[in-house]
């Protein structure tokens, strides 16, 4: 897929539910994977040809930023589009010159966010039967 049919855009949150829903918690009610301060996020998608092919909600607050619901969808998984998207957040958290970005990452992927250098915290928990791992990543010069 070449750079100029793809393109990362701020979206409504109208836009990105379904994503999230279908890929992230199909089994579960539509209202499962909304989030108390989602009208307090900025969301964003990966568009392919002008289609929505993944999404990821950015929230900052006081210095932080914390990336949520990063959800692609099944047949586009693994070509890059993800990385792409997490490239372009993390971008983004720097201009807005937070000192820290930080997720709730599913364990089993805790390699791929170590790729963007954050880094497992000690703060685990458990969802829905799926083990988490709190990862950041610390910005030294904004």
């Amino acid at each position: 897929m070449n750079a100029a049919s793809t393109k990362i855009k701020q979206i409504p949150l109208s836009k990105v539910l379904p994503i999230r829903h279908q890929v992230m918690w199909p089994d579960k009610p539509f209202e499962y994977i909304m989030l108390p301060n989602d009208d307090r996020g900025s969301h964003f998608g990966l568009f392919i040809n002008g289609e929505i092919i993944a999404v990821i909600s950015l929230f900052i607050e006081n210095n932080k930023a914390q990336f949520r619901k990063f959800a692609t969808l099944v047949i586009h998984q693994g070509k890059g589009f993800g990385t792409m998207l997490l490239k372009r957040i993390v971008i983004i958290a720097q201009e807005e010159g937070v000192k820290k970005i930080w997720c709730n990452a599913r364990v089993e992927k805790s390699k791929f966010y170590e790729r963007f250098g954050l880094k497992s915290t000690d703060k685990t928990f458990e969802k829905g039967g799926i083990h988490y791992v709190i990862m950041e990543k610390i910005f030294r010069d904004n």
